[in-house]
């Protein structure tokens, strides 16, 4: 017997929720302390809080004004993302709708749709409840997951447009403020949506358990819907918010940058708001959206297990909930945490934030560790059986503390070569800036070489993790290793967001008009936040490799498939099939881009050609029209890439059968993760290849005007030097 009761985890996992809640409004309380209104900053009188001197104000600049404007322009990004993303779910709610009206008529005519109780598949003996209210409950669940998914992202979004312009202004204190606003206004997004899975998730189960009583296998078996809701609304957040943000950068560097010659994120560029409103419906409400949908169906495929072995035959509420409290130690862990990078440590320096962001990673890892073990020990009886495939393996509990160990571990390995291959601090993104002296071509070949070669060790990784999970807990060890690689999810999350909160806080001090010297710590700040980014991305695609291979496991031992083998014709073509849809779903999404950023060229190239005095400054670019560019396009161009990933296995399963379906996953999970991996990297790599070459050339230019002055200053002195001596030469002409 565990040590831990069923009414301690019964208070243990909600408990944990609420703190992880209430933390992430005690930050964002902290964060709405910097005010956005002018009679605040008035009030302020010159110092502010800290006592710090305004830059501004060394300046001579009229801090009234750039307060006002830093407002207004976070208004314009606010309304912009969340105008796209009411949009965007009225269509993805039809669809999501019609797609759980198909999941209802599958999962109910597997027995006719029958209201009559039926013979449990693993509980022998037992009757379990009937298909039709299975396919009910199943099916409310994915709704649920669904709307979860939503609510995470949106709250996202409208955290991140809350804290741009903080952002922005807690700059003119210094770098350190900046870092801690952003850093804040993410852990508010990344404790609401591991708090909020995790209660929800909890809530879900203790409200179907009313009508399946003792039918554990049923219960977790229509839980698994919650997942699916979360992946699939993850997905078109993904691909939705993808084609927008990048449409809208493509437009605005390309005429902005390269045509026209002005700063990145000037206000005269037409395409300026829509490229900040796409930080946020992309890289935050999609991101949120994504990893919420790995946590889900990482937790929903551990419970799914863990009721067909001893934990669901015996009744082991405790042990069932072992995933669950896996979770809550991990929100615990993750608070403590936060507190190293806002409270415990300022950053004072710029070199100070990358090994900052570096430490959030470290510190979470190693305290979860602790924290597994001790969880681990009380939650889990000292020996128990998880069903392999028909049989019941016998595992001991530290043999489940090292699966999800290992997941944590692999995690953080993944994180920090991701660093290593994206940080324009490493010399692999120098070689990448170095490649563009050259030429384009140069630079495309060593951008996408590098993006292979950062596949390598995330993959040998990821092939451990799963060797030695599988080799001591079958699939429950996957899928709680996947769990552990997402423990740390608050974690995760607040780096990952702090990224476009940055860059949103870089491009509003440019519209504002700010001073050179605002804009390079807010490029400092967004430098940091492009590799964060890359890593957040590497924590999603290595535990949804996890994920995936845990729920093709469940699969296959649902559909009866004793082994998937490769030599058989039906398998083989589901291999050679699957492993090609990675590439058709990104041939769609990267035609959508490249549509979508050739309407918004034409765009800004018409507003600079016909709007009187828009270079000179005199003219007021149309913003509303390159918004609605990127905000149609994503919307039309994301249901063909969502519905060719939902609707295939159905298809392929009706007609081909579960074979041909078993080689279908498995080639898109093999090829998929080789894909997102390197292609995540290389466009992380270029990005910060970008801003390295940018400062180097600003720190080239303010030595050559150095060297320039000090010639100068050396003329003059020799001059002066010169002219003395002359002058001393015909006053005393000597013998």
């Amino acid at each position: 017997m565990a040590i831990l009761s069923a009414l301690a985890t019964e208070v243990l996992i909600p408990v944990a929720g609420v703190i992880g809640i209430a933390f992430a409004v005690v930050q964002w309380v902290l964060v709405s302390r910097v005010k956005l209104s002018p009679a605040a900053a008035a009030a302020g009188g010159s110092k502010n809080d800290y006592g710090d001197y305004l830059i501004e104000e060394e300046e001579g600049l009229n801090d009234h004004n750039v307060v006002v404007k830093c407002a207004e322009i976070q208004n314009a990004i606010s309304e912009g993302a969340t105008s796209f993303l009411f949009t965007e779910y009225q269509y993805v709610g039809i669809f999501m709708s019609i797609f759980a009206v198909v999941i209802f008529l599958f999962l109910g005519s597997v027995e006719g749709f029958s209201t009559k109780s039926q013979p449990c598949t693993y509980s022998v003996g037992k009757y379990c409840k009937p298909a039709l209210f299975t396919a009910l409950f199943s099916t409310a669940s994915f709704l649920l997951g669904a709307i979860t998914s939503l609510v995470s992202g949106f709250l996202g979004m409208k955290i991140a447009t809350y804290a741009n312009a903080r952002t922005t202004l807690e700059a003119r204190k210094g770098v350190g403020k900046a870092f801690i606003t952003a850093f804040r206004s993410g852990a508010v997004m990344g404790f609401l949506l591991a708090s909020s899975g995790l209660v929800v998730l909890y809530i879900t189960i203790n409200v179907f358990k009313l009508y399946y009583g003792d039918d554990w296998e049923g219960l977790f078996e229509s839980i698994t819907g919650y997942g699916l809701g979360g992946s699939s609304m993850a997905l078109f957040g993904r691909v939705g918010g993808g084609i927008y943000t990048k449409a809208a950068d493509v437009g605005a560097d390309l005429v902005g940058k390269v045509e026209r010659n002005i700063p990145e994120d000037d206000p005269r560029n037409p395409a300026v708001i829509a490229d900040n409103v796409g930080d946020n419906v992309g890289d935050i409400a999609g991101m949120g959206s994504d990893l919420f949908g790995s946590y889900a169906e990482s937790s929903c495929a551990a419970l799914v297990v863990a009721s067909i072995s001893s934990f669901g035959i015996n009744h082991d509420f405790t042990g069932m909930c072992y995933p669950l409290l896996v979770s809550s130690v991990g929100i615990i862990v993750c608070l403590i945490t936060t507190l190293f990078a806002t409270d415990f440590f300022e950053i004072k320096a710029v070199k100070e934030i990358e090994p900052a962001l570096k430490k959030q990673l470290i510190i979470s890892t190693a305290l979860m560790t602790v924290g597994i073990a001790i969880i681990s020990w009380l939650a889990l009886p000292a020996k128990f059986t998880i069903f392999n495939f028909g049989t019941q393996k016998e595992v001991s509990n530290w043999g489940l503390f090292f699966c999800v160990a290992i997941g944590l571990w692999a995690g953080l390995i993944i994180g920090f070569v991701t660093e290593y291959y994206t940080s324009n601090a490493y010399s692999p993104v120098q070689d990448v800036a170095d490649s563009c002296r050259t030429g384009a071509a140069t630079n495309v070949i060593f951008g996408l070489a590098l993006g292979y070669k950062s596949v390598i060790i995330p993959i040998f990784a990821i092939a451990v993790s799963i060797y030695v999970s599988f080799s001591i807990a079958a699939m429950y060890g996957i899928a709680v290793a996947a769990l552990g690689m997402l423990s740390t999810i608050a974690t995760g999350l607040a780096i990952d967001a702090y990224g476009p909160i940055s860059d949103n806080a870089g491009g509003i001090a440019e519209m504002a008009g700010m001073s050179h010297r605002i804009r390079e710590r807010t490029d400092a700040l967004d430098a940091a936040g492009n590799t964060t980014a890359a890593i957040g991305k590497g924590f999603a695609i290595g535990s949804a490799a996890l994920v995936s291979l845990a729920l093709f496991g469940a699969f296959v031992s649902r559909a009866g498939v004793k082994v998937v083998d490769v030599l058989s014709p039906k398998v083989f073509i589901g291999l050679i099939v699957g492993a090609m849809l990675p590439y058709w779903f990104s041939a769609m999404t990267m035609k959508s881009v490249g549509s979508a950023a050739l309407k918004m060229v034409e765009e800004v190239r018409r507003q600079f050609n016909t709007i009187p005095g828009l270079m000179e400054g005199t003219g007021k670019p149309d913003y509303a029209t390159c918004v609605k560019i990127s905000t149609d396009a994503s919307i039309k161009e994301m249901i063909p890439p969502g519905a060719l990933v939902m609707l295939t296995p159905l298809i392929v399963g009706t007609f081909f059968g579960v074979e041909t379906l078993s080689g279908v996953l498995a080639g898109a999970l093999v090829s998929g993760v080789q894909i997102a991996i390197s292609a995540s990297n290389t466009g992380g790599a270029w990005d910060n290849a970008k801003k390295y070459i940018e400062v180097s050339t600003l720190k080239k230019s303010w030595l050559s005007n150095m060297s320039q002055y000090l010639r100068s200053v050396n003329n003059v002195y020799i001059i002066l030097f010169v002219s003395g001596w002359c002058q001393r030469a015909r006053k005393d002409p000597g013998p």
